[in-house]
């Protein structure tokens, strides 16, 4: 069953390495983002998409959350969380390559445990791209109880899981 306004976000752990993380190596150890407690209090807006780097998420659906985060922040919102099927290193790549700084948590989702946790998960195997992603939604989570959330009828489109629709929801 997926995720359903009303009803508490599920606790997942989410791994991701900060912007600005650095190591001696050029591997920063990663973070894990606990969505039970770094939801706690918080208004959060979630973003899920299919995949980091991918033409519809790349180019229509998270530039447009980096450019309009001030606006997001204005509206109360603490914290945004951008959360693919790929892993951590592929999500700080994606971040970096399109200047998300500290506005956006790039976190992955690679073992697929907030996709099936929140019954949003996509199986794109058809397409060359794994049997366990997330469908394109965003959801506002107010201290931890989903208080909007939408997703895409086609994952190529950008419409009601777009910053406009949550800005207006907010």
């Amino acid at each position: 069953m997926a995720l359903t306004v009303g009803e508490a976000f599920p606790q997942v752990q989410l791994k991701y390495i900060p912007y600005d993380a650095a190591a001696a190596d050029g591997c920063a150890a990663p973070q894990v983002l606990d969505t039970k407690a770094a939801f706690a209090g918080k208004t959060v807006v979630v973003v899920g998409v299919p995949g980091a780097f991918t033409p519809t998420c790349s180019v229509q659906h998270i530039p447009a959350y980096v450019s309009r985060a001030p606006e997001l922040r204005a509206k109360g919102v603490d914290l945004i969380v951008c959360v693919s099927g790929n892993d951590f290193f592929v999500m700080s790549a994606w971040g970096k390559s399109m200047g998300v700084q500290d506005a956006i948590v790039m976190a992955g989702d690679a073992n697929g445990d907030l996709g099936r946790a929140t019954g949003l998960a996509l199986d794109l195997a058809a397409v060359g791209l794994g049997a366990v992603r997330l469908t394109r939604f965003a959801a506002i989570v107010r201290d931890g109880t989903v208080a909007y959330v939408e997703t895409e009828d086609d994952p190529t489109q950008v419409t009601v899981s777009g910053v406009d629709s949550v800005l207006a929801a907010l």
